[in-house]
């Protein structure tokens, strides 16, 4: 989905302002390599879709658990066939969300993208993305501030690719939010290979056998992988696929400082905290639910707080 048209949105409507006012640089994440396509953390959005009636309460809920706020709503087609959808930008402290509420039914693949990527050139990222073994699964195609596609990585893992003729300027996250990747075991290697070539990224931690309690499975032990780019932050969760629910649903981890005061926030706001906090090797995280049925993980790390 066109996350540039709601970035440009949050220029126009004065968002990057207070926002800057929030942050603190983060130095860990500089350019890793002159051929590297990304741009930086900040301009990963998690692609949340919700029906339009759940549309406001999402926004109201988001914000008043992570703080930020929302561009104006605008209703667009944001896709390169017929379609009708509302869409904004939630810009928060540990993460930004593009929101859409479709009106019509949704095209195919769209919406089983997980986020969109920022990226310096879209010919050469596309070029990099098949190189590195990812399918082309929409090619690219323009919209009124610059290009879009989505690829798809092995595993299955569809991400969005997209490139502004003018790059936004916005602050760097408070705290980099997690891509949660779920990958099966047979697919784990293929996936961190190609998005390790194409990211210029490196493993920061390999553990075969991490607890199974971070995926609801106290008894057993996973396969986990944490990685770090100039796109942000990743964890492969390589598992059988015998995932509790809502283990497997949560794409996107969000860092706070303190886990319980963010809980309580959310819970004030209409959000159900669908897994209790568990604490494991430094952190402590539990899975919440948005209004319109958003899953997601928040943590807060030992040294936090």
């Amino acid at each position: 989905m066109r996350a540039r048209l709601l970035m440009i949105s949050a220029t126009l409507f004065g968002l990057a302002g207070p926002m800057a006012a929030v942050v603190a640089p983060t130095a860990a994440f500089a350019q890793s390599a002159a051929a590297a396509v990304a741009v930086a953390p900040q301009y990963d959005t998690t692609h949340v879709y919700v029906a339009p009636a759940d549309v406001d309460r999402f926004v109201q809920s988001f914000t008043a658990t992570f703080g930020g706020q929302s561009t104006p709503q605008v209703v667009v087609n944001v896709l390169p066939v017929p379609s009708s959808t509302t869409s904004q930008l939630i810009q928060t402290p540990v993460g930004t969300v593009s929101l859409f509420g479709f009106k019509t039914p949704i095209p195919h693949p769209f919406g089983q993208e997980r986020n969109g990527y920022l990226v310096k050139d879209m010919d050469l990222a596309i070029k990099q993305a098949r190189m590195a073994g990812a399918d082309v699964i929409v090619s690219d195609f323009p919209d009124p501030i610059g290009r879009d596609a989505v690829v798809q990585w092995p595993g299955g893992v569809n991400m969005q690719l997209y490139w502004h003729t003018k790059v936004p300027n916005y602050a760097p996250f408070q705290s980099i939010p997690e891509n949660r990747v779920y990958v099966s075991n047979d697919r784990a290697a293929a996936f961190v290979k190609s998005f390790l070539a194409f990211s210029h990224g490196k493993v920061v931690s390999d553990d075969k056998k991490a607890p199974g309690a971070e995926i609801g499975r106290a008894d057993g032990t996973y396969h986990r992988i944490r990685i770090e780019s100039s796109f942000g932050k990743m964890v492969v969760l390589a598992t059988d696929g015998h995932l509790p629910y809502p283990f497997g649903h949560d794409n996107t981890g969000y860092e706070v400082s303190n886990l319980q005061d963010t809980l309580n926030k959310a819970k004030a706001a209409g959000v159900k905290v669908i897994v209790e906090p568990v604490n494991s090797q430094g952190r402590t995280a539990a899975l919440v639910e948005f209004p319109g049925g958003y899953v997601a993980e928040i943590h807060q790390l030992a040294t936090a707080g």
